[in-house]
């Protein structure tokens, strides 16, 4: 039996309850952090399914006519976007937004514009920085090339557009400057891809999650990762394996604990204000996740903010509503209703609903 709500106007007076779900096209040498999209997939159906919406998934690639011709068979109400990598990389998902802005289509989540910022973790930290927000001092990789760190280490280098933990690692935290730079050229002429470095905050690591609320986002439960029987000198990071290698011993060691009751008050006071200005600062909607580190005084550095976090039923988003007792179709829902209402499609269009 559907649930009942109240939707927003411009989708209460849709005729059609057809959902496209947006997806990562997904083949059976996709990667894990890829292979996981088909499990959001089916919490994201089920949760449309109960709330009296017919999901339909339609993958998203570079054959951009493809998925227009699929959007204009289905005539959806919507589309829900879990779009998370467009040919293997993370730089190019904000075209999937970018598409049903021009076709105009409403989609769940951050807007193009948002998305294509927060991707690049680059842009995404120049601007925390112009907004007077924590973030860690960073080399970009002009500076890395000229040989030029600019700050003292510990150092760790990370891949400028990728998400998911893709690209990082413990070999990827050095000391020494003349390191960074040799390990810099060693991945950029191995992986193709663009990296930069950051210092690295040896601390403590600190998920917040956002969802979208009737008075603006709301900060779910602050998660903090603890890292056991970690070995000796080992950066304490939530690498690509800790994340997706089930058979490494860091995926073992890692686990999610939510702060609770009298523990850590004011750090959770300040970790969700600025997740909120977070929020605020890049125009997001829907929801949201922004990792941190502490530091050993106690200070907050913002590392990324995930405008389209991972919503499988082990991920970490999900895990911080189950904290409240909410149900996926609760958290779609409220998806669905911070959703921006769809404009005209744009002069030129080759799409008419």
């Amino acid at each position: 039996m559907a649930v009942e709500r109240a939707w927003p106007e411009w989708l209460a007076h849709r005729r059609t309850r057809r959902v496209a779900i947006a997806h990562t096209f997904i083949t059976s040498t996709s990667r894990p952090d890829d292979q996981d999209t088909l499990e959001e997939i089916e919490t994201v159906a089920a949760a449309l399914g109960e709330l009296g919406f017919d999901p339909e998934p339609v993958p998203f690639t570079l054959d951009l006519h493809a998925f227009i011709a699929a959007l204009r068979d289905l005539e959806p109400a919507f589309v829900f976007n879990l779009v998370e990598g467009v040919d293997g990389t993370g730089r190019l998902i904000h075209m999937a937004p970018a598409l049903c802005e021009h076709l105009g289509l409403a989609c769940t989540g951050a807007p193009a514009s948002a998305i294509l910022v927060t991707t690049s973790k680059l842009e995404t930290k120049r601007q925390l920085k112009v907004a007077g927000l924590p973030t860690a001092p960073w080399a970009t990789p002009a500076r890395l090339a000229a040989g030029r760190v600019g700050f003292p280490g510990p150092y760790i280098l990370k891949p400028v557009w990728e998400d998911a933990s893709v690209g990082i690692d413990h070999d990827g935290v050095c000391d020494s400057r003349a390191r960074l730079v040799e390990l810099w050229r060693e991945r950029t002429r191995g992986s193709g891809g663009e990296f930069f470095a950051e210092r690295y905050i040896d601390g403590r690591e600190i998920n917040q999650a956002l969802l979208a609320g009737p008075r603006g986002p709301q900060a779910l439960p602050t998660a903090e990762i603890d890292f056991l029987n970690w070995e000796e000198g080992a950066p304490r990071i939530v690498g690509w394996r800790a994340k997706w290698d089930e058979d490494a011993p860091e995926f073992e060691r890692t686990r999610r604990r939510f702060l609770r009751g009298g523990s850590d008050v004011g750090l959770r006071r300040r970790v969700k204000a600025l997740a909120r200005r977070c929020w605020h600062l890049f125009g997001l909607h829907g929801y949201a996740r922004v990792d941190l580190r502490v530091d050993r005084s106690g200070r907050p550095y913002i590392l990324e903010v995930n405008a389209n976090p991972c919503v499988s039923p082990d991920a970490g988003f999900l895990a911080a509503t189950r904290e409240l007792g909410m149900q996926p179709n609760d958290v779609v829902a409220r998806i669905i209703c911070d959703c921006p209402p769809p404009a005209a499609p744009l002069a030129g269009s080759q799409y008419h609903h």
